[in-house]
């Protein structure tokens, strides 16, 4: 019998916590109801402890409150996306409740694992059930019930687990839309990993500990001058359903022949299935030769020179934010000023549009990478204002800026809740320079509601929602509440989507085009829908958006 633990298990307990949802984010990622190319709950849910994780190990002195305070400022400034912002507050509250203690007991962990859902649910405006905190209340429930008749820790983190498990499996009952998906709430599966993991590390299983800043992947670090030293240009991975004999006389055969097509070769069998991997040019021979020794699975072929194309621009993105952020720094040297702004943007012809209205700062990210509470608060420092008003510009990252402004103590932050890019940009069209603060947040609050907002991208996987079944690699036009459209073609499935959103109050439309979108493609779809609707003002802007093909408003 186990009947309390000290901090330095606590921390070993953390960072196993960690260590499990990191190594489960891609396939938490894949839960998101919505079957975009951005769905992204597993990994702001990791990037967020990642955060205090790495203040944890960095830790010499292992006392239980300087371990609750790393855990819970790390988290906090870490904090990505709604899942991530909650997940902090449940370890915010969470070490509230083992402040002041050298040992934890079932009572003591009790109280706070209450403490913990009592924070998060302060943190959300509307909380839902069917999600991550349906689960950690569940957990903590069940916590309370065993406090008052078990002393040992063993059975308490049984118990508690088994009980998150079971309130997962009964998300899809709570919340309509996971059912019609098929999926458990994927923020619920990630606290899930996190207990399972902790629990691990307090059973005395073997875990790695450290914790290292993420690396770039050997792709990425290519430099200019190696791009034409790359030699087989195709990184080809996939999985053999064997339905035929793999001895060890087969392998050293298959791996003599992926050597003579390429190189980085991985060759790994188990049982009944063999893992590959190779570097090569010839993927479509690698993929033959499997087949001769039965069904392929999980196929993946990167064009290794097409991302090293990716990384230079990427390089190039870098460079101008930082000239970005230097100019910034150079305005905050300035006389301060009443009003600033910050808005989170994506795209360069978007941020341009943001920087012509009078914004002082971007974030950028958006939808495929939420900026952390620690990106808005270093936001905040480069403006030199009484009041800054923040533009999220995504459902997402509403609570990390809420975050931010709960953290700022100098200057008065205005969260303006806009959930999409066209809601910011109305918003800050809107801004009166005479009118007070109050004034301007009243009127784009008002502003934004008369903004109707639609997205176009591709499904990254099949499934069934908002009544469509779709497949991957279809065309979605996803409105501000559902998907109002699916087809395979970009032009007739924003036309589609149009139809939705247009009536017979609608009088401006805006199309920004994205990065993968040709000008004369996005005049093109402009005329059709100018012809369409022929009462509406309509104006064509390059967004130059990653993923979504367009993103356009109706107002």
């Amino acid at each position: 019998m186990v009947k309390t633990i000290d901090a330095q298990m606590l921390k070993k307990m953390f960072l196993a916590g960690a260590k499990s949802i990191e190594a489960k984010k891609e396939w938490i990622n894949e839960l998101n109801v919505f079957p975009v190319p951005d769905g992204d709950t597993g990994t702001n849910m990791t990037l967020t402890i990642m955060a205090a994780a790495n203040e944890v190990s960095g830790l010499s002195d292992d006392s239980m409150d300087t371990l609750a305070k790393a855990i819970s400022s790390g988290s906090l400034r870490g904090a990505r996306g709604n899942s991530g912002v909650i997940l902090s507050q449940l370890l915010r509250g969470f070490t509230k409740g083992i402040r002041g203690y050298k040992e934890l007991d079932v009572m003591i962990i009790s109280n706070a694992f209450q403490k913990a859902v009592e924070t998060a649910y302060k943190a959300v405006m509307k909380p839902k059930e069917g999600t991550i905190l349906t689960v950690a209340r569940g957990a903590a429930d069940k916590a309370s019930q065993l406090a008052e008749k078990e002393e040992d820790l063993t059975v308490l983190f049984e118990e508690v687990i088994r009980e998150a498990e079971e309130v997962l499996e009964k998300t899809p009952e709570m919340l309509p839309v996971l059912k019609e998906a098929g999926v458990v709430d994927s923020g619920g599966q990630g606290l899930v990993e996190v207990l399972k993991g902790a629990y691990d590390a307090f059973l005395g299983k073997e875990v790695d500990y450290t914790f290292e800043a993420p690396k770039a992947s050997s792709v990425v670090k290519i430099s200019a001058q190696t791009e034409a030293e790359i030699k087989f240009g195709y990184c080809t991975e996939f999985i053999i359903m064997l339905d035929k004999e793999f001895d060890e006389k087969e392998e050293d055969t298959f791996k003599a022949f992926l050597e003579s097509i390429g190189d980085s070769i991985v060759c790994v069998a188990d049982d009944d299935v063999v893992k590959i991997h190779v570097h090569t040019n010839h993927p479509g021979q690698a993929i033959e030769k499997a087949l001769t020794y039965g069904s392929l699975s999980r196929l993946k072929i990167d064009n290794m020179r097409e991302e090293h194309e990716e990384k230079l621009i990427k390089d190039a993105s870098k460079l101008a934010a930082r000239k970005a952020q230097e100019e910034a720094s150079r305005k905050a040297a300035q006389p301060r000023k009443e009003m600033g702004f910050i808005s989170v943007s994506v795209g360069e012809g978007i941020g341009e549009i943001f920087k012509g209205l009078g914004v002082d700062y971007l974030i950028e990210g958006g939808q495929t990478m939420n900026p952390s509470t620690e990106d808005m608060l270093k936001a905040i420092d480069q403006v030199n204002a009484d009041t800054i008003f923040i533009f999220p510009n995504n459902k997402n990252i509403i609570l990390a800026a809420n975050q931010a402004q709960a953290l700022t103590e100098d200057k008065k932050i205005v969260v303006i809740p806009t959930k999409t890019v066209p809601q910011g940009i109305t918003a800050m069209i809107n801004y009166i320079p005479d009118m007070a603060p109050e004034e301007n947040e009243s009127r784009m609050l008002s502003e934004i509601e008369q903004v109707k907002t639609g997205q176009v991208t591709f499904a990254v996987r099949d499934t069934h929602i908002d009544d469509k079944e779709i497949r991957e690699g279809d065309i979605m036009g996803i409105g501000d509440h559902a998907i109002l459209a699916v087809g395979t073609d970009v032009a007739a499935t924003t036309k589609e989507m149009f139809d939705k959103l247009v009536d017979e109050d609608s009088e401006l439309i805006s199309i920004y085009y994205g990065q993968d979108v040709k000008e004369e493609e996005a005049q093109a779809l402009g005329s059709m829908i100018q012809e369409a609707y022929p009462d509406c003002d309509l104006e064509v802007h390059s967004g130059g958006q990653p993923l979504y093909y367009y993103i356009v408003s109706v107002e």
